[in-house]
């Protein structure tokens, strides 16, 4: 897949390989079923959406396998049982190609990241009116 600057969603996945057009698709669906307020975006040059003024998550296909992103500290430890074969580092999980799509584990993470986010939103507004 060429780097180039995708203008929708729909774009990225149509610009990969036919058996991860699937794949992707499904994961989509899983996260904005999971997350039905979001915001759809591009946003560095991948599928993001967007919650409580922030991206809330990210997802990408490579050649083996496909990720999603940010795997914070606290969304790792609470799924630990459930991400323990999946790769996670940096931040990133990493589902092979492989296997089926988790959907159940998909729709658990956005919604985690969800909360997470309206936290992070919640604390920023108390912060504002200390001021």
């Amino acid at each position: 897949m060429a780097k180039i600057d995708f203008k929708s969603v729909d774009e990225y996945i149509a610009s990969q390989p036919e058996g991860m057009q699937s794949v992707l698709g499904r994961v989509r669906s899983t996260i904005r079923q999971a997350l039905p307020g979001a915001e759809e975006v591009i946003s560095y040059k991948i599928p993001a959406y967007r919650l409580h003024g922030g991206a809330v998550l990210y997802f990408a296909g490579r050649k083996q396998h496909y990720s999603l992103y940010p795997a914070t500290g606290g969304l790792v430890a609470a799924l630990k049982e459930q991400l323990a074969s999946y790769e996670v580092s940096k931040g990133t999980i990493r589902f092979p190609l492989s296997q089926p799509v988790p959907v159940k584990l998909i729709g658990r993470i956005a919604k985690f990241r969800a909360k997470e986010a309206a936290k992070r939103e919640k604390a920023k507004a108390a912060a504002v009116k200390k001021r």
